[in-house]
């Protein structure tokens, strides 16, 4: 095959160039971009304790996280006695094992991480249902959740609720219904919130259930003083306990 003839080029390379634009004076300099800022350092992951005594140690600020997160009101009973009772128990399994035998490593597996992330969540109260009432009136204005409510429990607890003389005009409440239920009901000006759990619900659902109800009356307070039963006036903040605990 020929090879195809080339065109003459000049042999100036500097006639190939683009022209050149010239510079306007009068137009302000772009504004050079800013540097982009270094990557923070990623958070360091903790060493495993390389003795037995920084492990013993180690496990005992786990045990005061805990019982802090407690007192805060952040995990519940069952939550509390689980996590710290699995931290407990390690600790003495180590204690025991360095007892025996301080030169063994037999401590190593036994201070090993896991199985309080699935405590933590098996042990969390669970949203069986919730139910808004305005006052006085027996039928619910709205209810969601993953189990049907029991009724007559639910009538007899309205009915108490309703007949107290001195009845505050917002407050919040839990009680013990047996069988690892727990009602926790918020009460406003206008209406009432009531939301059974699965085991004992910590603080935090607790604050959580009023804070909502009370985002209920503040959000839908026109609707609420006319008495109106028209859904679609009405928003419900309390989905929200579906959402998070169901």
């Amino acid at each position: 095959m020929n090879d195809q003839e080339r065109p003459n080029l000049p042999s100036d390379s500097s006639t190939m160039r683009s022209p050149v634009r010239p510079t306007d004076l009068n137009k302000p300099a772009a504004p050079s971009e800013p540097e982009p800022s270094p990557l923070p350092d990623p958070t360091p992951i903790p060493l495993a304790p390389d003795n037995p005594q920084a492990a013993l140690d180690h496990l005992r600020e786990k045990m005061e996280g805990v019982a802090n997160e407690y007192a805060d009101g952040k995990i519940n009973r069952a939550q509390f006695n689980a996590i710290y009772g699995r931290y407990s128990e390690q600790r003495a399994i180590i204690e025991r094992l360095i007892q025996r035998n301080p030169n063994s490593d037999a401590w190593k597996q036994a201070s090993a991480a896991g199985h309080t992330s699935f405590l933590r969540e098996h042990f969390e109260a669970r949203l069986l249902f919730y139910l808004v009432y305005q006052h006085n009136i027996t039928v619910p204005l709205m209810m969601g959740g993953k189990q049907q409510p029991n009724m007559e429990h639910i009538s007899r607890v309205l009915t108490s609720l309703w007949g107290m003389n001195s009845r505050p005009k917002v407050g919040l409440a839990r009680k013990d219904m047996g069988n690892g239920n727990w009602l926790v009901l918020a009460l406003g000006e206008f209406a009432v919130t009531l939301a059974m759990f699965m085991l004992e619900p910590s603080v935090a659902q607790m604050n959580l259930t009023r804070d909502l109800h009370a985002d209920f009356e503040r959000a839908n307070r026109a609707a609420l003083e006319r008495g109106t039963r028209s859904l679609d006036r009405f928003v419900f903040p309390q989905r929200a306990l579906a959402e998070k605990y169901s």
